[in-house]
């Protein structure tokens, strides 16, 4: 599975920004598809994650209801909405597939190449 991630750029606080990752060269009926995101210098953090086959999703305790992700089977694509963003949330974003359903990037064997989202106060 490759995944190509795109949709990042710079906004201001109180904006929005959609991400969209583009899998291709697999099945994902048993996928998890996750997005991440690092800040210059901390960890690896999870942002959400979604079950390809029944679309369940779960996300990291700082969304607070301000992102939601969704694939589209037509596609092959899990998006990332994100509403109401801070500066906080500046960071590269990257999407990622596996087969556990888990937060931790570990259970991620497929990543994309990050995207930058920048948000200014």
């Amino acid at each position: 599975v490759q995944l190509q991630a795109s949709g990042g750029g710079s906004v201001q606080a109180g904006g929005s920004l959609r991400l969209s990752c583009a899998a291709s060269g697999g099945t994902f009926s048993s996928s998890v598809f996750g997005w991440f995101r690092q800040a210059p210098g901390k960890e690896r953090e999870f942002v959400a994650g979604i079950r390809w086959s029944r679309a369940n999703t779960f996300y990291g305790d700082f969304v607070k209801g301000r992102f939601t992700i969704s694939r589209d089977n037509a596609k092959n694509t899990v998006s990332l909405q994100m509403n109401s963003l801070k500066p906080e949330d500046t960071a590269v974003y990257y999407c990622a597939a596996g087969s556990s359903y888990s937060d931790t990037p570990r259970a991620y064997n497929r990543w994309g190449q990050g995207t930058q989202v920048t948000v200014s106060s």
